[in-house]
């Protein structure tokens, strides 16, 4: 099993690398954030070799998934989506959305905190759910977010 790992991240990893490569700097970001968030997501699934093969299904759904929101974002979207995080993470209540939109691209973004806990060191952790529509088409992904000694909130996966 330690064999097929040692082989198949790296071959994951440079098949995400390559295709990074004729990409912008947006698309580049949100395929590397999407592919780690993706593999995260994925090492939740299975166990041995289903564990193994839900890592690299992650991985390359959120590095697309990455990829497409990197793509429509520009460096202003991604700051206003940072800043709404932020503040639905601090201020929500559990199940309340918070959503921005961009009245030039029309881009929006919706993040809901699905739930509130805190873990056995103390940290404060929000479980959320976030909606981003871009062009239309609309896309969603889960994560959780502990809140940092500054106060800031950072996604953990």
């Amino acid at each position: 099993m330690k064999l097929k790992r040692i082989v198949v991240f790296p071959l994951l990893a440079a098949f995400v690398l390559a295709g990074c490569a004729s990409m912008g700097p947006k698309e580049q970001a949100g395929t590397m954030v999407g592919g780690v968030g993706g593999a995260l997501i994925g090492s939740q699934f299975g166990g041995g070799s289903g564990r193994l093969v839900g890592v690299a299904i992650g991985t390359l759904a959120g590095a697309l998934i990455g990829q497409e929101i990197g793509r429509s974002l520009d460096a202003n979207d991604q700051r206003l989506m940072q800043e709404n995080a932020q503040y639905a993470l601090e201020h929500s209540r559990t199940e309340e959305m918070s959503t921005w939109r961009n009245p030039d691209s029309g881009h929006s973004v919706s993040i809901t905190p699905r739930r509130t806990y805190q873990t056995a060191e103390g940290r404060y952790c929000r479980e959320y759910q976030q909606t981003v529509i871009i062009g239309g088409e609309e896309q969603q992904a889960y994560g959780r977010a502990c809140r940092q000694p500054d106060g800031s909130w950072k996604i953990v996966r």
